[in-house]
């Protein structure tokens, strides 16, 4: 009350001064905060980000097209698999490893304006195909299954893992034995056998053209006897190496298969002096001891013949073979 009006007014004025410059603060400090944790960009991309890019005939193309912002000035830190990872724009890239379904995971680390850390984790999953290393020729005329055999086939699908492949078998069984291959057994002779194969592509099952093969009989083996590390078809032969022969054996081995024959039953045919056969049959594949007493006998350039030969193969099948197998003493 006592205060001049001058100072009073003096006084006033500078307590007005002083709200308004901490009316000044305040808004400058909220102003400054409207977008502390927002992360700060600086261009503006289109991305197509596809499911697949490699497609078949008649199959749609799906994808995400998008509009993601990116800070051109700050590269964020990238971590796969627990290792920080250099990147150039955000591009990542390693050596593919070994055939079949692979995944890698990770997190991304940037920062807003306010430098508090935001994490963002990931996980991509990704197939390696094997490389194609060379043409598949195939012999229309000779696409044949063997019946009652255990015939190995391999089935593949290009831009298909092994184990996204379903085949099916009608008129005999299949059974995988892993990677793509699988034995087949037809059951019957002459009548043909079809696979039916699917994929799962992408969660998605598309069934494949059928493949048909015709089903033979296996061919008839040849029947040898075993001289130390070979297989003795017939000829001239050391008297030793035949004391040293056990019995007969029959396989398919023409260079393209490798098929033992159960050998049943043989004859072996002599001649004594007069020029006179003196056939000698033999139960199941070895040689009897009426056969070895006749081996012993034979003298040098002196002959004898197997014959009436009777083998089971894998399909089961008995047969007579009509190969003879000529044996001269040396």
């Amino acid at each position: 009350e006592d205060m001049p009006v001058a100072a009073a007014v003096t006084l006033l004025s500078k307590l007005q001064s002083d709200i308004r410059y901490a009316e000044g603060e305040v808004l400058h400090t909220l102003v400054s905060n409207v977008d502390v944790k927002d992360i700060r960009v600086n261009k503006l991309d289109a991305f197509v980000i596809p499911e697949k890019t490699t497609l078949y005939p008649g199959e749609q193309f799906m994808s995400q097209i998008v509009m993601a912002a990116v800070d051109t000035t700050m590269q964020p830190e990238i971590y796969i698999n627990g290792t920080r990872v250099n990147t150039t724009n955000g591009r990542y890239s390693f050596t593919a490893g070994g055939v079949g379904e692979h995944q890698f995971s990770g997190y991304l680390i940037t920062r807003n304006a306010a430098g508090e850390e935001l994490r963002r984790e990931f996980t991509q999953k990704y197939s390696v195909i094997p490389t194609p290393d060379g043409a598949t020729v195939a012999a229309d005329l000779m696409n044949v299954l063997y019946a009652g055999f255990k015939n190995p086939i391999s089935v593949s699908v290009p831009g298909i893992p092994a184990n996204q492949v379903s085949v099916s078998m009608s008129g005999g069984s299949l059974s995988s034995t892993g990677n793509g291959h699988f034995i087949a057994v037809p059951s019957a002779v002459g009548k043909d056998v079809t696979f039916n194969i699917s994929v799962n592509d992408h969660g998605k099952t598309r069934s494949l053209a059928p493949f048909t093969f015709h089903v033979r009989k296996l061919p008839d083996p040849t029947p040898y006897m075993i001289v130390g590390d070979n297989r003795f078809r017939g000829g001239r032969l050391a008297k030793a190496s035949l004391m040293g022969a056990s019995g007969i054996k029959a396989a398919i081995d023409d260079g393209l298969l490798d098929i033992e024959f159960r050998v049943t039953g043989f004859e072996a045919v002599f001649f004594d002096n007069m020029g006179n056969a003196v056939p000698m049959v033999g139960n199941g594949s070895q040689f009897s001891e009426r056969q070895k007493d006749a081996f012993r006998k034979l003298s040098r350039n002196r002959r004898f013949y197997i014959s009436r030969v009777t083998a089971v193969g894998p399909d089961g099948i008995a047969r007579q073979l009509n190969t003879s197998m000529e044996v001269i003493v040396n």
